[in-house]
């Protein structure tokens, strides 16, 4: 039964030609979107163009426009739209020969050592484990699948053996213990199929098969979630660098409910499309609401439309310049065009993270309050 962090390399827009004169540098202004990754720098120096010997020079003409240097904190952040219900669906298939005699209802739950279903009349017992099971149990087993399997029966109560890789004799008494309980024959023997593993309690959300039908291996009977309230988020691939296991993501409720949770799991998941389409590929983000505040702000709504606030980099108290001031030196690396009086001059910088139009830089002579220019 069934689980980078590169800033996002801005859209060029439309190349602004400063004017220059005879014999002066000649350089190009980046109008740049969005966040560069850092291993991106070489590349899109190379694609803006180079010019003259000095990023420091003199510029030819002061620009159009102007903006001052502020110190603020940047946050790199993205707000999407997910779906509050219980995470992942999985789909549980048999993989017992008979008849299926039992199946569950939508919206039960289902903990260790209960049934999920029944085939012959007996019953098919969720435990708990990331694997599922793959052969039957007996004496002189031995491997990770019969510690697994041992773990949850100590958990369900049953004693006198050791939890190990080693199905005992031992073992085999405790298991006709528990098929006694069951009401199944004592073999001792946990036949293939009679147990099915899942990472904890369910929640059934469908069944796919009907009492009276066949049960056979790879017939799907059941589809299942957790139990707790969970968030799911579909991202652009490009967004991926949102989307980092154990980041913090501020979940806004249907009534405006604020609540602080973390992400869980980052699942790529490639859609084949349909005859003749392309496929398509997109990044799947659960985050399950388990803290106490979280999980009593949520208790209210099966279902719901949640925003998701993810935050990808902040930086405290930094300098920063509208995106659109950085130019591309010719010598290499990133500058701006500082303006005093009726002069300008192109200081090198050094660019750190950007978010919302806005670029972290730093360098001589790059204070809050310093002009530079931008375009019109």
């Amino acid at each position: 039964m069934g689980e980078t962090t590169a800033e996002r390399a801005p859209d060029r827009e439309e190349e602004h030609p400063p004017r220059r004169r005879r014999g002066r540098p000649r350089l190009k202004i980046a109008l740049a979107a969005g966040a560069l990754a850092t291993a991106g720098w070489t590349a899109a120096a190379a694609a803006l163009g180079t010019g003259g010997d000095s990023g420091a020079a003199a510029a030819a003409a002061l620009p159009p426009a102007t903006a001052k240097v502020t110190e603020q904190t940047l946050r790199d952040t993205l707000s999407e739209e997910g779906r509050l219900g219980y995470g992942p669906v999985h789909v549980a298939t048999s993989q017992a020969k008979g008849v299926l005699t039992s199946l569950p209802d939508s919206g039960d739950e289902i903990t260790r050592g209960e049934e999920l279903y029944e085939v012959d009349n007996d019953p098919v017992v969720l435990l708990y484990g990331s694997k599922p099971s793959y052969r039957p149990l007996a004496v002189g087993a031995e491997g990770s699948d019969v510690k697994r399997f041992e773990a949850n029966l100590s958990a369900l109560g049953y004693g006198g053996f050791t939890v190990d890789a080693e199905y005992t004799d031992a073992t085999a008494a405790a298991v006709r213990e528990w098929q006694d309980d069951l009401g199944v024959a004592e073999t001792g023997i946990v036949e293939l199929g009679r147990v099915a593993y899942a990472s904890g309690a369910v929640r059934i959300d469908g069944v796919q098969a009907n009492p009276g039908e066949p049960a056979a291996p790879g017939k799907k009977v059941l589809s299942y979630t957790g139990t707790a309230k969970a968030v799911t988020v579909e991202l652009d691939t490009a967004d991926q660098r949102m989307a980092k296991k154990g980041a913090a993501v501020e979940v806004t409720l249907p009534e405006n409910e604020e609540v602080t949770a973390k992400i869980d799991e980052v699942t790529t998941v490639i859609d084949p499309g349909e005859q003749g389409e392309e496929p398509t590929t997109r990044v799947e983000v659960t985050i399950w609401l388990d803290s106490g505040k979280a999980k009593k702000a949520a208790a209210a709504y099966a279902l719901a439309s949640v925003d998701v606030t993810f935050t990808a980099g902040e930086r405290e108290n930094v300098l920063t310049v509208p995106v659109s001031a950085l130019v591309a030196l010719s010598e290499g690396g990133f500058g701006v065009e500082v303006v005093k009086g009726s002069t300008s001059s192109y200081v090198p910088v050094e660019a750190g993270l950007f978010a919302d139009g806005k670029v972290e830089v730093s360098g001589p002579g790059i204070a809050a309050g310093t002009v530079v220019g931008v375009p019109k």
